[in-house]
């Protein structure tokens, strides 16, 4: 394959990589108004749009197995497309995690625990989501640690949402006419949202990782 050629297909990736990434960040934000608005609709395009993410991920992934089959890079050129496969996988990841807000969206009723943001908890894992995604288009090494220190403050937020929930369930009036187990399921569902968006969080750092490995060879945040 001439060199041209070759390169086009290295800045191809790229640029399906960048395009699969604003998809995935458009579902999450889906995710995160479904949840908002208790939009059964919304929720179920999220949950249906996943088969879309999903073709996404293994035509990319052929790409990434065809470069290296048939070109056999080596260096800075085998480091992208390795860091590349390994971020789609984040990306498929988030995706999975968005469809779960979808779910947690359709059998959500009532705003139980009116304390707990989680929208502002959502809004800080897009934007990491952005900014990773953001240095591996840029080759920003610099702001690959800055990702991962916001990753700190996402753990505390959703720390201390976890413990309002808690909190709130251990401190509830048991002697209101409460339906325990709707109430049961509530707490579960907010848990479980939480935990997702931590998780997405700790996707968004590993694209970081992958990208800082990629532009430097510097492992220093994969481990």
């Amino acid at each position: 394959m001439p060199r041209v050629e070759y390169q086009q297909r290295l800045e191809n990736l790229r640029e399906d990589v960048l395009y699969m990434s604003e998809v995935v960040s458009e579902r999450l934000r889906m995710g995160m108004d479904a949840l908002e608005q208790k939009d059964d609709h919304l929720a179920e395009e999220i949950i249906e749009g996943d088969a879309e993410i999903n073709r996404m991920y293994l035509d990319l992934e052929q790409q990434c197995i065809d470069l290296i089959a048939l070109q056999q890079p080596v260096a800075g050129d085998l480091r992208f497309i390795a860091a590349s496969f390994k971020i789609i996988t984040d990306l498929e990841r988030i995706a999975d995690l968005a469809t779960n807000l979808g779910q947690y969206a359709k059998s959500a009723e009532n705003d139980v625990f009116p304390d707990v943001d989680i929208q502002r908890i959502g809004d800080l894992t897009l934007e990491m989501l952005g900014e990773s995604m953001d240095a591996y288009d840029r080759d920003d090494a610099d702001a690959c640690y800055a990702i991962a220190d916001r990753d700190d403050e996402l753990d505390a937020m959703c720390e201390a949402a976890s413990e309002i929930v808690v909190r709130d369930l251990i401190e509830a009036d048991t002697t209101e006419d409460v339906d325990i187990e709707s109430r049961m399921q509530d707490v579960s569902r907010l848990l479980l949202t939480i935990r997702d968006l931590e998780r997405i969080g700790d996707h968004t750092v590993n694209i970081a990782a992958r990208t800082l490995y990629m532009i430097e060879n510097d492992d220093a945040l994969i481990y």
